[in-house]
């Protein structure tokens, strides 16, 4: 009998084991769907809120776009474009539909961990205080169109952030460069990769006058919310390995010519005023590329609700700093 208590005692473990195993299966597909199901209920307030005026920079958008149309009527078309964003058939809106709906296929991703980190990533970004403060960039492109008559929000001035990053004026709409949502990098003949603007937004080639090449912006850009806040939530991950493989390409070019070259998201540019809470504790928008090893976690709480933020539409419109 007592030979046999070692095997005894050994069953017991290789049980006690094989149920703690069971018990701690992998919970990422679940945490995933369930993401997926909070961002569809999440997207649906945020189009309530869209379209209810609740979002005060989507009220500011509209107006604007309207106000600077009257006054330069050859700049309408491309106003009703930008206004769009503030509407649920803007191209930030619509990315975030696509995101969440690629959410449904595992072959998008290239692991588990990659999937829920977009899942969350998508989740926070429908944040109405993250989305609102992500449309300071169009309107403050209609406010440096406007030449100053119209105000910028949550920016200093065009000429400060100038003066405070040492940047180089690349003309008004240059916050929306290497926003995914309005262009890309495209590479000419020589391997040069400059930005090439979606559809209406062409409309920027007639105020910048010349071509936006990487390596210039790189390193002579201008605060914008996008590329110095906002880019970690609002980037998918396909659009987060081309930004990283145009970074690639040029630096690569620059090694041969025994230069250096920095990521344009290296060193965070000055310029932002006023943001939420969530869009101050949003990780830095250098981390954005995704690897088969990174776990991104929520920075704020999970279970931030949409929050009514009509308090905030009833500021006029005026100019200011």
């Amino acid at each position: 009998m007592a030979g046999n208590l070692p095997r005894v005692f050994t069953f017991f473990i290789i049980l006690f084991l094989g149920l703690n195993l069971t018990g701690c299966g992998d919970d990422r597909p679940e945490q995933i769907a369930k993401y997926q199901q909070l961002t569809t209920q999440r997207l649906a307030q945020l189009k309530s809120g869209l379209e209810g005026n609740q979002l005060r920079n989507a009220t500011l958008l509209q107006q604007y776009s309207d106000l600077l149309a009257k006054q330069s009527p050859d700049l309408a078309p491309l106003l009703r474009e930008l206004a769009l964003d503030g509407t649920t058939q803007g191209p930030m809106y619509q990315s975030l539909l696509r995101r969440n709906n690629d959410l449904s296929n595992a072959a998008n991703f290239i692991d588990l961990d990659q999937q829920l980190a977009e899942a969350e990533n998508v989740y926070q970004a429908t944040d109405p205080s993250l989305y609102n403060d992500m449309l300071s960039d169009p309107v403050n492109v209609v406010a440096d169109l406007s030449n100053g008559k119209l105000a910028r929000v949550n920016s200093i001035s065009r000429e400060a952030a100038a003066l405070a990053n040492g940047s180089e004026d690349f003309g008004p709409g240059s916050q929306l460069v290497g926003n995914p949502s309005y262009g890309s990098w495209q590479s000419d003949s020589s391997g040069t990769s400059f930005w090439a603007w979606y559809g209406m937004y062409a409309m920027f080639s007639n105020v910048f006058q010349r071509p936006i090449r990487y390596d210039n912006w790189s390193s002579r850009r201008n605060y914008s919310y996008y590329n110095d806040v906002g880019r970690y939530r609002y980037t998918s991950p396909k659009q987060a390995t081309a930004q990283n493989n145009t970074y690639q390409q040029t630096k690569k070019t620059f090694e041969r010519q025994g230069k250096r070259f920095d990521s344009p998201y290296a060193k965070p540019k000055t310029g932002s005023t006023s943001l939420s809470r969530q869009s101050a504790s949003a990780p830095k928008a250098s981390t954005t590329t995704r690897t088969s090893t990174s776990k991104f976690r929520s920075s704020y709480s999970k279970t931030s609700s949409f929050r009514n933020s009509s308090s905030r539409t009833t500021r006029g419109i005026s100019r200011g700093k």
